[in-house]
């Protein structure tokens, strides 16, 4: 089973990027669960969301402890939150930021791709505010074997209902351009 925990903030899209995640792996045959847990429901503050995917039924029903995997949409997180509480031995952690993996030093690998300059370049969301789930999600398959970049793009494009293709384009231009 493998496990990731995203994190981001109230509007940026972090339930919904569990939820296309869980379809694209429901694709492909997986069990899977998909869950927030947030704090204030109001735009800003942080959220985390879950996904669980796995080769045979998921019997655990609580929040993912130890991740496999870290997702954090924007990067003012690191300073806030300890994103690699329970990280499992050899986790990744995939940060939305323009600077490089070797700028981090957490005890685990860090991937990073620049989703907000790709989301603001494919008019998703507004200037000030992109809306970075989908194209974060485009670099995440690059770096967890877990789900193909062609399930993703399937779940978009039955998931999202405006700028479908624009979110398709993202995602992809952030699979080719995250630095691990």
């Amino acid at each position: 089973m493998t496990e990731v925990r995203i994190h981001g903030r109230g509007g940026q899209g972090a339930v919904v990027a569990s939820q296309i995640l869980a379809l694209a792996a429901m694709k492909e045959g997986k069990y899977v669960q998909s869950f927030p847990e947030f704090g204030v429901e109001r735009r800003g503050a942080t959220v985390e969301a879950f996904v669980r995917i796995a080769d045979k039924k998921i019997n655990e029903r609580c929040k993912i402890y130890h991740p496999h995997y870290v997702v954090v949409m924007d990067p003012a997180l690191v300073n806030i939150v300890d994103v690699t509480d329970g990280m499992r031995e050899n986790g990744w952690i995939l940060i939305n930021t323009s600077k490089m993996p070797e700028d981090f030093s957490f005890h685990a690998s860090v991937a990073t791709i620049d989703a907000f300059s790709i989301a603001t370049e494919k008019g998703l969301g507004s200037h000030g505010h992109p809306i970075v789930n989908t194209t974060i999600l485009g670099a995440f398959v690059k770096i967890a074997p877990v789900v193909s970049v062609e399930a993703l793009l399937k779940a978009i494009r039955e998931s999202v209902s405006s700028n479908t293709e624009k979110n398709v384009e993202a995602a992809l231009s952030a699979y080719d351009k995250v630095k691990i």
